[in-house]
């Protein structure tokens, strides 16, 4: 086990020789409870303390609802929660905020950082302002809404649920998605749909330009419904009209074997 030691950086936790966190670390033990609800100011806590402090409440204290204060914008807040529950985050967060999650329902009023809602399972995640790039990183279920803006590579290797923007997205917006639905309120950097496999993209705004493989869908009255549908639930203004982008199915197989591979055969 590597030396523990106590440094002036570290606050009120204890960090190891490398400067990583305790792992037998507790929970503070600061938040205010009244029954199934919670406070916690996390203006003197570290992540690691946010977190394990956010576990006690749900598991241990069966807290359903918990109102987060102070964040201060650090990363990796709010990870790997597996349960329904209900959390309000005052503020902004930085890196990777909500990723691992399955299953509560995420408000942050402020801004986030690169990778939000990383590989979220089920749920949902409501940001009220911009959002980093890589927004919604290997998604695989539930919903997130992005009010504002967010930045390049917005679900990448998506593999379901829902991203809904309602701002403008950067470049390489769907990147390798596999499956799930992206709708885009605004404008859309270049290559939309790069090397997508299956999955949809909506667009109300402008394509910049279409990735490797991307084509444009016939819109149907099932889209439609799909869109009225989220916007109901979410309260968001809904654009006139969306254009409809998925895979154009050409690289789903080789048309020739490569120049390695025909030696192998040859």
């Amino acid at each position: 086990m590597a030396q523990v030691v106590d440094t002036p950086a570290a606050g009120t936790g204890r960090y190891d020789i490398r400067g990583l966190a305790d792992p037998d670390a507790v929970a503070p033990r600061t938040a205010t409870v009244a029954g199934g609800t919670a406070e916690l100011d996390a203006a003197e806590l570290s992540t690691r303390q946010i977190n394990l402090e956010l576990r006690r409440l749900l598991h241990d204290e069966g807290v359903t609802d918990v109102t987060l204060r102070n964040t201060r914008a650090q990363h990796s807040i709010a990870v790997g929660l597996l349960l329904r529950c209900r959390i309000r985050i005052e503020g902004s967060l930085g890196y990777f905020g909500c990723g691992l999650i399955d299953g509560p329902e995420i408000h942050i009023t402020g801004r986030v950082g690169w990778s939000v809602a990383e590989n979220m399972m089920s749920g949902v995640v409501v940001i009220d302002k911009n959002a980093g790039s890589l927004t919604g990183a290997a998604l695989r279920g539930g919903d997130l809404v992005v009010r504002g803006h967010v930045g390049a590579r917005t679900g990448i290797d998506q593999k379901g649920g829902t991203i809904i923007v309602g701002g403008k997205a950067g470049s390489m917006t769907g990147f390798m998605m596999q499956r799930g639905r992206q709708i885009i309120c605004g404008d859309v950097g270049p290559g939309v749909g790069d090397s997508m496999y299956d999955g949809a993209i909506y667009v109300a705004g402008k394509v910049a330009s279409l990735g490797v493989d991307c084509v444009e869908a016939e819109f149907t009255d099932a889209d439609q419904e799909l869109i009225d549908r989220k916007f109901r639930i979410y309260r968001l203004d809904k654009p006139d009209s969306f254009r409809k982008f998925v895979c154009g199915r050409k690289l789903w197989n080789y048309d020739s074997l490569e120049p390695n591979e025909r030696k192998l055969v040859l």
